[in-house]
């Protein structure tokens, strides 16, 4: 095996104010109405200059749209690519931000979860807050919000300057795209990173629930291969596991690096990593009164999963919240792929990431 939207409101922050300053210049005003198309997110109405550059980027299928663009070195949609321009040209990083980074489908809602319950767990004690943490009826994925998904969807450009320090965001966007935003002193980023065969099958399972009607779905021979070839949002997936990785063994102080399936294994160790590496850690105190104990067991995939609103809300786009919580096992990858395919990935992950000191478990 290889070695290698709007933001609801919260009650622990100061409101922010999220009236939009001013629109993306590249995108038109009209197309904005309840057009069908547009709402599938990349068939939206574009200004001649945006559509003029994005037919100069190379384009692959789509996984759940119609095609996925090489845009700054990795592959996004085209509404993504919008967001992210926005996101580079107005964001405006403070001291003491937090950033949470993954590729997608490698543990996102729940490291969402755990720092924000880190973060917040003297406002919101997980070991008393029994009925009213914002986790039991919110998803993580409201509490922290995406660059891409969110504050800046759609050409908006939020003002962020309400929000109570430290500041919590999170992005799919590999660490070159992110870096010049984010060179604020203090700024602190936590990268997630899972076994790249188990975040192939919950990628296809994902994308397969959630994508447009108007577009068929990827079986998981034709995936894999996409996969392989680095096409899949945010990839290749070895070059964007590659950047932080590099990143946080240079600079240690401002890129956490934690792999999923530590997490699985031993999650409070991880949590006192977490919060130490924040610059909240854990007093002796809190150990004995159990509050590493209960962040985890209130941010388990298991409680997670069984709360009403992550079985019937909606809070990235028109995507339905169900639809991320699957099994978020270990090694489920077994299940799906053959034998052939388990070694050529096994070998593209040894070809891309050997050498570089980043391993995986894969059971």
């Amino acid at each position: 095996m290889a070695s290698s939207s709007i933001i609801k409101t919260i009650p622990i922050m100061a409101n922010p104010n999220f009236n939009v300053c001013h629109k993306l210049e590249l995108l038109k005003e009209e197309g904005r109405s309840g057009d069908p198309k547009h709402q599938e997110g990349e068939e939206e109405v574009l200004s001649y200059e945006f559509q003029e550059m994005l037919e100069s980027l190379p384009k692959e299928r789509g996984w759940r749209t119609r095609y996925l663009y090489l845009f700054q070195g990795f592959w996004c949609q085209s509404k993504e690519i919008q967001a992210i321009m926005s996101f580079q040209k107005h964001f405006k990083s403070f001291q003491n931000d937090v950033v949470l980074a993954t590729i997608p489908k490698s543990g996102t809602t729940w490291l969402k979860a755990l720092t924000y319950t880190v973060l917040n767990r003297h406002r919101f004690d997980p070991v008393s807050s029994t009925t009213d943490h914002p986790l039991l009826a919110s998803n993580p994925h409201d509490l922290v919000p995406f660059f891409e998904y969110k504050l800046y969807a759609n050409g908006d450009v939020p003002d962020l300057s309400g929000l109570a320090s430290p500041r919590t965001f999170a992005t799919h966007v590999p660490f070159g795209s992110l870096k010049d935003s984010i060179e604020e002193p203090g700024v602190k980023v936590v990268y997630l990173c899972r076994n790249p065969f188990d975040t192939f099958i919950s990628s296809w399972h994902y994308i397969n629930n959630i994508k447009s009607e108007a577009v068929s779905p990827v079986s998981l021979e034709e995936g894999f291969d996409l996969y392989c070839r680095g096409v899949i949002g945010f990839g290749p997936f070895w070059e964007h596991m590659l950047g932080y990785w590099k990143e946080s063994l240079r600079t240690p102080e401002k890129v956490l690096f934690l792999r999923y399936e530590d997490l699985k294994q031993d999650m409070e160790s991880n949590l006192k990593k977490l919060a130490s590496f924040l610059g909240v850690p854990f007093t002796e105190e809190e150990e004995q009164k159990g509050v590493v104990h209960s962040i985890s067991d209130l941010c388990s995939f298991e409680n997670l999963k069984k709360l009403e609103v992550n079985k019937s809300s909606k809070s990235i786009k028109n995507f339905e919240n169900r639809h991320l919580f699957r099994k978020g096992e270990v090694s489920d990858w077994i299940n799906y792929l053959s034998p052939p395919q388990a070694e050529r990935l096994s070998a593209l992950v040894d070809d891309k990431l050997g050498g570089s000191g980043l391993t995986f478990r894969y059971n």
